[in-house]
């Protein structure tokens, strides 16, 4: 306990020490068109999340392919936070880190097919986890809910180390407390979405993996759905999917209807948590595949609904 307290405290410094560097060196998010906020903020407070890691590896006397992996992709989203990079050398050092993790978990023993999946599952969540970072709040209780779960899980299966798991939540605690409010003293940063979508695949494939049970994605459901069904959204508007833009469900909420970042960042988290203690005590036991498709298209229905209800509000106003 007592090293728990002191990393605890490691981390609470290292933030504190990191928003008056941000300050000095003009380290700040402006408000711009795919924004949901309105005032300058300091900007790259996710950079507690590797920290939180690179802490753990130097008291566990461990590194490994994901570490180096992790320090890599971390590094290059906070230059990028810093000052723009060229689209390839960022994503070049992102396929590069994908494939560190992938070594890391043992797809060197499989085949080109499940190393083209697996570049394409982190790749894909990695930057709908990115995407999904827009309001205050979200990624930390979000990502809490996630934690919640696989620390469960843990105690019945010990797929992890329990402290990967405590060093990764006390990180989000942390930048939690500065970003969990009406008013953020700072964002996450691409170094905080994008290092800690890092972080949830690896323990999330950890356990699929471990269990060699697929089911165990649907952990992450609600982003996955928001994210998949946004896009399918923009494709038949005719948009560009890759042009910067306000269509998620949580934007609508917070930007169009109003609704507390906040509050909206709570319901993300409230579902993601209650659908995972569903997965674990309601679906998963029965080890049957067509309940947890069944589960999934479900959950894709009822976010459709609320969207379309959502939409006709906006409509009114």
């Amino acid at each position: 306990m007592d090293k728990y307290i002191g990393v605890l405290g490691v981390i609470i410094a290292v933030s504190s020490l990191y928003l008056k560097l941000a300050v000095k060196f003009n380290i700040i998010d402006k408000p711009n068109v795919r924004s949901s906020h309105t005032v300058i903020t300091i900007r790259g407070g996710g950079v507690l999340f590797p920290i939180s890691i690179l802490i753990w590896s130097l008291i566990e006397g461990i590194f490994n392919p994901f570490i180096l992996g992790l320090l890599c992709i971390s590094i290059i989203s906070f230059i990028d936070d810093c000052k723009p990079l060229s689209n390839k050398i960022r994503l070049s050092i992102h396929f590069i880190s994908i494939g560190l993790l992938l070594y890391q978990l043992g797809f060197s023993e499989y085949s080109f097919i499940a190393w083209g999946l697996g570049l394409l599952f982190v790749g894909g969540w990695i930057n709908a986890f990115n995407f999904m970072d827009g309001i205050n709040g979200i990624t930390v209780l979000y990502s809490l809910s996630i934690l919640a779960a696989c620390f469960y899980l843990n105690t019945q299966i010990n797929f992890i180390q329990d402290s990967i798991l405590l060093y990764t939540a006390m990180a989000l605690l942390v930048f939690g407390f500065y970003n969990v409010r009406k008013k953020a003293k700072s964002f996450a940063g691409d170094v905080g979405s994008v290092s800690m979508a890092f972080i949830i695949a690896f323990i999330v494939l950890s356990l699929i993996l471990f269990t060699k049970n697929w089911q165990y994605v649907l952990l992450v459901s609600v982003y996955g759905i928001d994210s998949l069904l946004t896009i399918i959204q923009r494709l038949v508007k005719g948009e560009n999917i890759f042009q910067a833009h306000r269509s998620h469900l949580y934007q609508y909420l917070a930007n169009e209807l109003k609704v507390p970042h906040v509050v909206v960042s709570v319901l993300y988290a409230l579902i993601q948590l209650v659908l995972n203690i569903g997965l674990v005590f309601c679906i998963l036991p029965y080890d049957n595949y067509l309940y947890s498709i069944s589960y999934l298209i479900l959950q894709g229905l009822f976010y459709i609904l609320v969207k379309y209800i959502v939409l006709m509000n906006i409509e009114k106003v």
